[in-house]
């Protein structure tokens, strides 16, 4: 890759990153109620897609907002659907 293709890569990183930070998840202390049907959903989305490229961490890792921002940056660059994210990260949230 050359040097300013990697630096573009970088800049864009950093400013996602600090748009994040400032901002903050979109619904940040509110919660949306979930259902054991979506956590179960979650559960296997996070298998099915997440153990794919990853050693299988534990949810109590990470708390609730490191993982909104985990799941949100792997959506990107994993290209999961809105609803599959929503469904990892419920579960994500119950489990730790």
């Amino acid at each position: 890759m050359n040097r300013s293709r990697m630096l573009n890569r970088l800049i864009v990183a950093f400013a996602i990153a600090l748009v994040i930070g400032f901002i903050g998840p979109a619904s940040a202390g509110e919660k949306e109620e979930t259902s054991p049907a979506q956590v179960a959903a979650g559960a296997k989305s996070w298998a099915d897609n997440c153990a794919r490229c990853h050693n299988m961490r534990s949810p109590s890792e990470f708390n609730d907002y490191e993982w909104n921002v985990i799941v949100d940056h792997m959506r990107v660059r994993a290209n999961l659907p809105g609803d599959v994210a929503r469904n990892i990260k419920a579960f994500l949230e119950k489990a730790n």
